[in-house]
């Protein structure tokens, strides 16, 4: 075989995988193997990188190998599985808004939410299955507003959540279990602001009829 036949050294490394290295990189602050600023600059160094060596270098003292046997490695509960994260496409739209007056809105399968989206709910309702969405940003805000009307949220087992609430003259539900099953993943912060009306929230995926 001659060298032009042969298999490259170094592979040039693509734009996807840059985007999973820089993935990494934050799995690994979010655990506390690397700091913000050695993340800002490996996460600098990562779109800067050439090949796949260049980005091993960067992932391989803080990548973990699936049968880590180390005395001090945590384990996990025989038959406990790690939930699947959302999928995250950054930068793509998505639905920003949900209205629903004197009727319903329903948004469930596979569906996109933007960074930020308001759901408003007047002598109507509204039902938004995330099960499975997919994320503008690691980080969103979605906004439910009910006036004399309600919703209904359901969450992936492995969505990171956090709640902020307000009723008046009315009343909301969240029955989620945990906020942060998946420690470094995205996170959807709930806004629900309910008037003579209510929001429930649960976690698992909604049976199908």
């Amino acid at each position: 075989m001659t060298d032009a036949e042969s298999f490259p050294l170094s592979l040039r490394a693509s734009d996807a995988e840059r985007e999973r290295t820089a993935d990494l990189l934050r799995d690994a602050m979010a655990s506390g193997r690397l700091t913000v600023e050695e993340l800002e600059d490996r996460t600098r160094l990562v779109f800067e990188a050439k090949t796949r060596t260049d980005l091993e270098r960067l992932i391989g003292d803080v990548l973990v190998p699936s049968d880590d046997d180390h005395p001090v490695a945590a384990r996990q509960p025989p038959g406990l599985a790690q939930p699947e994260r959302t999928h995250v496409l950054r930068g793509a739209e998505g639905t920003h808004r949900v209205l629903s007056i004197l009727g319903g809105a329903k948004r469930t399968g596979r569906w996109r939410l933007a960074a930020s989206c308001s759901v408003i709910n007047v002598l109507g309702g509204s039902e938004l299955d995330l099960s499975d969405v997919e994320l503008s940003e690691d980080r969103v805000e979605l906004k439910v507003i009910s006036v004399l009307g309600g919703a209904e949220i359901t969450l992936p087992p492995g969505l990171n959540v956090e709640v902020s609430e307000t009723a008046i003259l009315g009343g909301n539900e969240v029955d989620i279990a945990t906020e942060q099953p998946d420690p470094g993943g995205p996170v959807v912060h709930l806004r629900l602001v309910s008037i003579l009306g209510g929001t429930e929230v649960r976690r698992g995926r909604k049976p199908s009829r």
